[in-house]
């Protein structure tokens, strides 16, 4: 299975962020206003993806927490297999002198190449614990049977 690398993010990362935070697991900062963790740095890249290939199916198992099933589209098209998800949340908070409003706004997208030998309609998807699951069932091999030569009598 062959890796397309296309990726949809916010188009303008934090420069602050991205300046003053060395650590390689940030945590979430004053700039990172709702805490959520799907919001942080290393969430706004495509999560990871295990590509595991078996005698019978391909499993693609994607690390994306913080999501929920409805989030998730799972498309095939002309043998390419794409996996995206869009999160958005808005908050809003009113006093006797105030109103508070928050959005925050996150999604991603990864492509791959289906091998010739899967059969993309029988994709079944599971979305459990912060794991997306695909399995791609793979066609049938018929082998061949040996040339035979028949004599003739």
């Amino acid at each position: 299975m062959a890796l397309v690398l296309t990726r949809t993010e916010n188009l303008l990362p934090n420069l602050v962020d991205d300046l003053l935070d060395e650590d390689l697991f940030p945590t979430p900062t004053l700039l990172d206003l709702d805490g959520d963790l799907f919001n942080s740095r290393l969430l706004k890249a495509a999560p990871s993806v295990n590509i595991i290939e078996n005698t019978k199916d391909f499993q693609i198992e994607m690390a994306a927490p913080g999501l929920e099933k409805k989030d998730f589209k799972v498309e095939v098209d002309n043998g390419i297999l794409t996996i995206s998800a869009e999160k958005k949340k808005e908050e809003k908070e009113s006093g006797k002198n105030f109103t508070r409003r928050e959005y925050s706004y996150n999604c991603f997208s990864r492509s791959f190449n289906l091998p010739d030998n899967s059969l993309p309609d029988k994709i079944n998807a599971e979305y459990n614990n912060g794991i997306l699951t695909l399995s791609l069932p793979k066609k049938e091999v018929t082998v061949s049977k040996p040339k035979k030569e028949i004599k003739i009598s």
